[in-house]
């Protein structure tokens, strides 16, 4: 019997998706056909003002995630009601490009979405009308990479594809070629 080879996501778009996409939208030169450009994840996190080793286990379990250091980020105002001053760590972000981008994606619509409690897909209109998609997703340990016992706070995350469409549904059917489950209206 033989096995069906399983190929990386960064292969099917190079092999599938563009022709599809350029078929789909009559595309007639390869630079116009839309891609991802880059993954952006974010954490904030208040409460790490306050405790730099909260701070600390976020940028930790991020840089897990990811699979790429994560930055801790910083207030870039005082703000007095919120205990603030200008250069406390508040959250962590960071940036995904290249192989490790697919790798990521291919992670989130493979293993977490389908860890949801009542998933029935995410929401098609969360694009930004330049082509770009932010979701959140409500805690970190929906990750394999996270354990339970290690979560000091359960917090969620932003996950932002920035693509190089010009327009939403070109955004949109890129983004649905490789696999992510939108929901049916």
């Amino acid at each position: 019997m033989a096995q069906k080879k399983t190929t990386s996501l960064k292969e099917r778009y190079y092999n599938e998706v563009r022709a599809e996409l350029k078929k789909e939208f009559n595309l007639s030169n390869d630079m116009q056909i839309p891609r991802l450009h880059k993954i952006v994840l974010n954490m904030g996190v208040g409460e790490a003002s306050h405790n730099s080793k909260l701070a600390e286990s976020i940028v930790n379990q991020l840089t897990k995630i990811a699979g790429q250091k994560a930055l801790a980020t910083k207030a870039k105002k005082s703000i007095a009601s919120y205990k603030l001053r200008e250069g406390m760590p508040v959250g962590a972000m960071v940036t995904l490009r290249g192989e490790r981008m697919y790798d990521f994606l291919q992670k989130l619509n493979c293993v977490v979405l389908p860890r949801i409690r009542d998933f029935r897909g995410i929401s098609p209109k969360s694009f930004d009308g330049r082509g770009n998609y932010t979701f959140g997703l409500k805690e970190q340990s929906l990750f394999p990479e996270i354990h339970y016992e290690e979560v000091d706070i359960v917090k969620g995350m932003n996950v932002s594809i920035i693509t190089t469409a010009p327009n939403d549904e070109q955004a949109r059917a890129l983004l649905k070629h490789l696999g992510m489950p939108f929901k049916k209206h």
